[in-house]
Parts: structure tokens; sequence; C-alpha cells
């Protein structure tokens, strides 16, 4: 299964894996483009999994976050990168929650960012797949479908999407693989609440007050989860 990957920064000193997030035509150079070109002098393994992004369709259908983590563990371990930090978003959240459960000694430290990987207060699991629903039915994709999905649920100021990120993920969201899984399935789902008390590695719950697909509440209940959790909430921010 190809899995594309790329680096951006010095050739040498601390990785940081990103890892994106779920939506139709996230991947880790669109999500974190902005993060990785504030910090030039850090060095950032840029992943997208599988069936996202320019990476092949999966063919591992057992629990969703246990397979992106095996992935994962494969890829680091080939690279040869030992331990790593990890800057994550949403579904790449619980990916790397999954990967430190499973491999403790890949992971140092971690920030998580609007991910929702277990039940809990106020989450509403139906935003996702409405929001795919959305963007893939009707008349299909369009750059104006993408635009209003990014500004109604990720981004709090709709007139701040730049045009060129949704150029980038309304093209990312309509390769051959991103439309053969648009109504399919993209994994088995997995509660990952009966093993997050493993996570031995630091962890920063980062997370948007006005978040559509969770709000605060469950952030703080994530963060309690959490062994060495910790919790910053943004206001003025959505997914």
């Amino acid at each position: 299964m190809p899995i594309a990957h790329s680096w951006r920064g010095p050739a040498n000193g601390r990785v940081t894996l990103v890892l994106h997030g779920g939506g139709p035509g996230c991947h880790s150079a669109s999500d974190f483009a902005g993060v990785v070109a504030a910090r030039p002098r850090h060095r950032h393994l840029l992943v997208d999994l599988p069936r996202y992004g320019s990476s092949g369709p999966s063919d591992d259908d057992g629990p969703v976050h246990a397979a992106h983590a095996r992935v994962l563990a494969a890829l680091l371990d080939r690279l040869g990168t030992g331990p790593v930090d990890v800057l994550a978003q949403s579904l790449g959240g619980a990916a790397a929650l999954r990967l430190a459960v499973d491999t403790p000694g890949l992971v140092r430290r971690m920030v998580v960012i609007g991910a929702t990987p277990t039940a809990g207060p106020g989450i509403d699991a139906t935003v996702g797949a409405r929001a795919r629903a959305e963007y893939y039915g009707g008349t299909g994709p369009s750059p104006a479908k993408m635009r209003d999905l990014v500004g109604r649920l990720e981004w709090r100021d709709a007139s701040a999407v730049p045009a060129e990120l949704v150029e980038v993920r309304h093209r990312a969201g309509t390769t051959p693989t991103a439309l053969a899984t648009a109504s399919g399935a993209r994994g088995a789902p997995e509660d990952l609440g009966p093993v997050l008390g493993a996570v031995t590695a630091p962890v920063l719950v980062v997370h948007g007050r006005h978040d559509p697909f969770a709000g605060p509440d469950y952030a703080a209940h994530l963060a309690g989860l959490l062994p060495a959790g910790d919790l910053v909430v943004l206001g003025r921010t959505a997914h």
C-alpha cells in the first residue's frame, strides 16, 4: 500500500510527525501549511493516511485507528526516525493516540487538535458523514461546495478561508482514490476509550470553542482520560 510522505525543514534534528484530519480533501500539506511555514527550523514529516492526499487505498479493513497506527509504525521504522513528536488534527489525532498505545517507544509527546477518538459529552458523530454526503452528493463535488464545507465546519470566520486552500482541498478530494472511497468504507469504526489510559506520552489536547463536531466539554473529557493529558480551548475557533 503506497503511503505518501514528504519532509519539510532541515535534514537533521528531532522529527515532528504531522497528520491531517478526515474531511474531504484533507492531507497534511494543506492542513498544516501555515504551521510548517512558521517553523522553518523544525523538521516535519508530513504523512497522508491511506485513502487521503497522494496515498493509495488501504488493504487493511480492520479497526480504522489501529490500521492507521500499523501503517505509521511501519513507515517510521522504514525511515529510521526513532521517537517522534506528533502534531495531528482530528482523524490524525486518533491515529496518533492509537500509535502511542501500540508502540509507545515511537512517540515522545503529542499535540492533538479537534480529535474525537471515543464517545463523550456533546459529541455529534453525524457531522462528518453529513459533510461528506453534501460534498459528494447531488451534482457532485465542486470548489463552491468545498468552500462552504471549510467555512461552516473548520474555520470560525468563513470569509478568511484562502482561495488556494479551497482549490488544493477540492483537488485532493476528487482524486480517483478519494472518489472511490467517498461512499465506501474508510475502515471499520473504532472506539479508543478502553485503551486511552495506556497513552503514557504527554498529550496537549487543543480544541476550538466553536467546534461543531464536539464542544469544550468533550475536549475536557478526552484530556481527563489521558494519564498525561492537558487541555487548551481556543476561542473564536472551530474545527
